[in-house]
């Protein structure tokens, strides 16, 4: 049977927009916090981060880190911390009891900024953090979690776009309210495919039904997570057509008696299974 073909697109300008709006945000700050998706650590990163960023420290969260297998994410959080020079935290924004831990990251990473301006004659002030990543990896939730227990605004600040609105996180720590979209670009579909999975690509961007098909094909390249679908879903083969029938999703077709299983129900059914960890705990990306 031939294969319908996945190809998700952004408009280049959109990208342009975003990439100006991340720009103007990242020029107000000392610290950038970086979020990432758990299931994607590769995937939902930035190949462009260093180059935005410039000398700016960052702070790698691993969000969403409930929703995989704790074991590989270990390795995972060695494995950024080594390759990126940063530090990594792991964090789901369920229980999120890591809010004193990224305060003293994030006082530390911002010191010699803090030092450099006080070195100039200038008074210390609280260092200037913002919440960036992806769309849906859980910047805004975890920007609700750091101001909690601290709504004062600080509003506009000396040369400090005044459309930006502060949070003072602590005495030493203000925290941009607003999150840094970084924009997706389409030169990896098979990045694009993945970002899919996790919903962090609009579905007007793809078919559902197909981008269901692609998952249930990476999970097959994967005993331990086949497995996992295939006890899930009470099938002895991974396709939409097989799980529709075990879970008795039909539709007819054709009249009365022509009964057909309704793959696209089906599609949607297992992404949603997925993005909510119903099935099992998956890390999608590989070293």
């Amino acid at each position: 049977m031939k294969k319908d073909k996945l190809h998700i697109h952004w408009y280049p300008g959109h990208i342009a927009k975003a990439e100006r709006a991340l720009k103007e945000k990242l020029n107000l700050v000392d610290v950038v916090i970086e979020v990432l998706d758990a299931r994607l650590p590769i995937s939902s990163s930035y190949d462009d981060i260093k180059k935005l960023l410039g000398d700016k420290p960052r702070l790698l969260l691993l969000n969403k880190s409930d929703l995989v297998n704790r074991d590989e994410l270990t390795d995972w959080v060695e494995y950024l911390k080594q390759n990126t020079g940063c530090p990594v935290l792991a964090v789901d924004t369920k229980s999120f009891k890591c809010v004193p831990q990224i305060e003293k990251i994030v006082q530390k990473l911002s010191e010699p900024r803090i030092q450099a301006i006080m070195a100039k004659g200038l008074l210390r002030r609280p260092a200037r953090v913002v919440v960036v990543g992806l769309p849906n990896v859980g910047k805004s939730s975890i920007i609700n979690k750091l101001t909690k227990s601290s709504k004062t605004k600080v509003g506009a600040k000396a040369g400090v776009t005044r459309q930006q609105q502060w949070v003072r996180i602590n005495p030493n720590i203000d925290l941009l309210d607003t999150p840094g979209i970084i924009p997706m670009k389409q030169d990896d579909q098979m990045r694009a495919k993945k970002l899919a999975f996790v919903n962090s690509v609009s579905e007007n961007a793809y078919s559902v039904e197909i981008v269901a098909k692609e998952l249930l094909d990476i999970i097959s390249q994967n005993d331990n997570y086949s497995k996992l679908f295939k006890e899930y879903y009470k099938v002895d083969d991974l396709s939409l057509e097989n799980i529709s029938i075990s879970r008795n999703w039909l539709r007819k077709s054709g009249g009365d008696s022509n009964i057909s299983p309704d793959t696209e129900r089906c599609a949607g059914y297992i992404l949603k299974d997925f993005r909510d960890g119903k099935i099992g705990k998956f890390i999608l990306d590989s070293v």
